[in-house]
Parts: C-alpha cells; structure tokens; sequence
C-alpha cells in the first residue's frame, strides 16, 4: 500500500551510536540496544531522541517512535500526520501545547532530506547536512499502557538558501540553546527563535542520488553527493513521497 506525505522534514538521517550521542549530549544511555544506524528515517520508525528525566536528573538519550502521539489519543493510527509541529502553532494546539509546555526533546540527525521538481518533470532530491551535529527541535510523549514513547519535530519557514529547497525547514538548535529547550517552559517567541545565521550558514545544501526516495533503501551512499543544476527559484509546491 502506497500513501503520499508532503510533510516537511519527512525524510533524514540519523547514524551516530548511543556511546556517541551520550558524549555529545551529556546523557545517561537508556536506549536498551534499541538505536540502530539508519540512512533513511521514514514517518513511523524508531530514532533517538534526548529529554530530561526527573528521577534521574538530568538528559536522557532514549528510542522514541517518529509521529507524536497524544496520551489523550485513543489508538495510534494517526502517528504518520504527527511527525511535525508548525512552530507557530505549537504552543496552542490541542496535540501538541502539553507536549511543548512540559515535553520537549532533542532530535539528532546527520541531516534531512527535501526534494526539488526539475524542468523536465522529474525531481532532485537534496540532502541538508553540516559538519556540526545537526539537532532539532522536538517534542515527545507517552502513549497507552505499554508506555510508548513517540515523538514529533518542531518546523518553521524556511531561510535562506534553505527555501530554494522547500518552504519550510526544522527548528535547528544550536548547543547554546539545548538546555533551555529541555528546561520546558519559557517565552515561546524566544524558545521558537530561527537558527542564527552562523547555524544557518554551516548548513551545506546536498544534491543526492534517486535512491533515497524509496524508504527500503540504506546505507552511506544515500548521503553520497551526485552531480546536479544550481539551484533556481524557490519550489512553487512540495513534492509528494511516496512511502512503500
């Protein structure tokens, strides 16, 4: 079965290990040999996020399945719709104002994956990446009575050069601002601030190869740069995925 998403970010990538992300967020590793290596991040699979646990302290890097789903939500059929929240919504939304209120995380990604129609009627996909650890803004929560963790990135428009690609892009932290994201609470107009332009500017604009577009693909070489036109005006609509 075949479902269509013009989602923004729908697609990254995620490949650093638990010792590695523990190092680099200062954090307790409780992801119980769950956090695998994976290219090709799709709507519904499990990645690594970072949050704060009361009991015990401090950061936690643990598995979270990608699409929020509200403790309030009667099943978790809706999960693929939930894999972003619009920062200029997030703080009022019924599904997602608990979970930015109380419940934000660390999303880490290499990058994140947009595609681009082409003149000819094809599509160019592109691959957004730096050589600084790339975290997003998220949001987690807790789900039913086997405790499924599941959470959701944070998007705003697109800047730059980014918005040649797509007209929206995640809400990319940089270290300086982790640890008020964790905290909860706090301005939303300061905690939902744009990236400033030395993140903005370390972000390098990928083209990449077809492969990518089917989420059975993995693997380095997805991430692999290949030979593409400059970029031109801004894209008029977002491209549909399709996910098999």
């Amino acid at each position: 079965m075949h479902a269509s998403v013009t989602f923004m970010c729908g697609r990254y990538a995620t490949t650093k290990g638990a010792p590695d992300l523990t190092a680099i967020f200062d954090a307790y590793d409780d992801t119980r040999d769950g956090l695998t290596v994976d290219y090709n991040v799709a709507p519904t699979d499990p990645v690594p996020v970072v949050r704060m646990s009361r009991s015990l302290g401090g950061r936690v890097l643990c598995v979270a399945r990608w699409g929020l789903v509200p403790s309030w939500a009667g099943d978790t059929r809706g999960a693929a719709r939930m894999i972003n929240a619009r920062a200029e919504t997030v703080a009022t939304t019924k599904a997602y104002a608990r979970a930015f209120a109380t419940r934000r995380c660390l999303v880490p990604a290499d990058g994140w994956y947009e595609w681009v129609r082409t003149p000819g009627g094809g599509r160019q996909a592109y691959f957004m990446t730096s050589p600084e650890p790339v975290v997003f803004g998220g949001l987690w929560s807790v789900w039913g009575t086997e405790k499924l963790v599941t959470c959701s990135i944070v998007t705003m428009a697109a800047l730059g050069d980014l918005a040649l690609v797509h007209h929206r892009m995640p809400l990319v932290l940089a270290p300086d601002r982790w640890s008020a994201w964790l905290a909860g609470g706090g301005e939303p107009d300061e905690i939902l601030a744009p990236p400033d332009d030395v993140t903005l500017a370390g972000i390098e604009i990928r083209p990449v190869g077809p492969a990518v577009g089917d989420v059975r693909n993995d693997g380095p070489a997805l991430v692999e740069r290949v030979p593409a036109p400059p970029l031109g005006a801004p894209p008029e609509e977002p491209v549909a995925l399709t996910l098999f």
